[in-house]
């Protein structure tokens, strides 16, 4: 597995977690690498554009390998997403409606709370705020017109906090006040994520019934929106902007090692001196130590945000109000 100059790739898709894991599974290590793999169930099914995989991590020896915690991951895999094709983006948005409604099983009468979470000044981190732009929030008219909103549609607020650099407030105290208050059924956190692979940035989506730590993917440690801390169920919904500088160093040394095996007619020994830790004591080596923190995103990052948002919203739209269907959920047609 590829490492980070100081420490473990940083990822917040758990498939790649569980990548990391398979990438180790050698000939002469497949009994441990197996075993590393016992309490993690995997299944997959494709449709036409996406492929969806449902990483179940079932236990805490499990959870600590993957440093991912217990609970349900749904990984949203959609290759031509980043080419603005409608017809990619609205079989997504289905697909995310099916997901999310599957995962969450919310009754009909239900009121959820919708967190977008981020820095709506810096494009790669505004895809929450993007997000709650677009969601149809009806909290305040069951207030007012509770009989004309009967039927396929559900009680929805939505709130962008922020992030503590802006509002110098947490944002798990900004939420939970809020929870406090309207005592929702469930809890939906939609944020930005770091990837391990830049394929994935900006074409992936992520769901998980186990909460979310804002800011964890850049090295940001925020106190987490978890039903322990809110004491409602929350869901995560997250997509990777982002991947860490050094990920470029760590694919470029894959790269050279296999172009050099191969044109030694597939000698082994030069596989077997770079190991992982060689690897990551080499990139440590030659990148200076303020790469520790630096990120990289696509430079039309601007136009990515905006076609995500729309697909996630769509989706969410969909989902929380049955009478919406996903490809109008955002306007995305208009």
């Amino acid at each position: 597995m590829s490492l980070y100059p100081r420490g473990p790739i940083r990822t917040d898709l758990a498939l790649e977690a569980r990548e990391a894991l398979l990438r180790e599974a050698k000939a002469e290590v497949m009994k441990r690498a197996q075993a590393e793999l016992d309490g993690v169930q995997t299944t997959s099914h494709t449709t036409k554009h996406t492929r969806v995989t449902r990483v179940k991590v079932l236990s805490p020896e499990a959870a600590q390998r993957l440093g991912k915690a217990p609970g349900t991951y749904i990984t949203i895999e959609v290759p031509e997403l980043r080419r603005g094709s409608r017809v990619v983006a609205n079989e997504a948005a289905q697909v995310l409606t099916a997901e999310i409604g599957e995962l969450a099983g919310l009754p009909e009468d239900a009121t959820i709370l919708v967190i977008g979470l981020g820095n709506w000044n810096a494009t790669p981190d505004a895809l929450g705020p993007r997000v709650v732009d677009r969601l149809m929030v009806t909290r305040h008219l069951f207030e007012y017109a509770p009989q004309e909103l009967q039927g396929g549609l559900r009680s929805v607020a939505a709130l962008a906090p922020g992030v503590l650099g802006l509002t110098g407030i947490e944002t798990e105290e900004v939420v939970r006040g809020v929870v406090e208050r309207i005592k929702p059924d469930l809890v939906i956190a939609i944020d930005a994520l770091a990837a391990r692979s830049l394929e994935r940035v900006c074409s992936t989506i992520q769901l998980s019934d186990s909460g979310i730590h804002p800011g964890s993917g850049v090295g940001n440690k925020r106190v987490g929106l978890t039903e322990q801390t809110l004491g409602v169920r929350v869901i995560a919904v997250g997509v990777p902007t982002v991947i860490h500088a050094s990920t470029l160093a760590n694919d470029a040394l894959d790269f050279l090692l296999k172009t050099l095996t191969q044109k030694d007619n597939g000698n082994a020994n030069l596989e077997r001196a770079f190991g992982p830790r060689e690897r990551q004591q080499l990139v440590a080596e030659l990148l200076p130590e303020y790469w520790e923190d630096l990120f990289i995103t696509p430079k039309e990052i601007d136009a990515l945000i905006s076609d995500t948002a729309r697909v996630v919203a769509s989706g969410l739209n969909a989902a929380l109000h049955p009478r919406i269907s996903a490809s109008h959920g955002a306007d995305y047609l208009q």
